[in-house]
């Protein structure tokens, strides 16, 4: 099989939601639920749209801590096991955004906000 075949088939694989990561006995423990809500905050594209090291370093911090978490999801043994890889995973991805912002924030680049105004009525 080719090369870059695989190579691309493993990066869709990393780049998983985690829902598809879930436990396989239905409820959902605090940490998994907070690890799902850290995921959500996953940022969808670079900063200010410039793709740029830093994009290309975080989006590969967060494939790295979903593949960290497969594997540990795989080797835990008890839930107290799965509690602490999502703990850990949702660690790592608040950890990548927090550097990644504040990398694109000290090359002069800020995240962009929405606001909403009401229409007064």
């Amino acid at each position: 099989m080719n090369r870059s075949i695989i190579r691309t088939a493993l990066a869709v694989v990393a780049m998983a939601p985690v829902a598809a990561m879930a436990n396989s006995h239905g409820a959902m423990s605090y940490e998994e639920k907070l690890a799902a809500a850290e995921d959500d905050m996953t940022l969808p594209g670079p900063i200010a749209g410039v793709q740029n090291k830093y994009w290309f370093n975080y989006r590969t911090d967060i494939a790295e801590a979903r593949k960290e978490l497969a594997r540990d999801l795989r080797h835990a043994s008890d839930a107290e096991d799965e509690r602490d890889a999502w703990d850990e995973y949702r660690g790592e991805l608040a950890d990548a955004r927090h550097d990644y912002a504040k990398e694109m924030r000290e090359k002069g680049y800020r995240p962009g906000q929405v606001r909403v105004y009401g229409s007064g009525r």
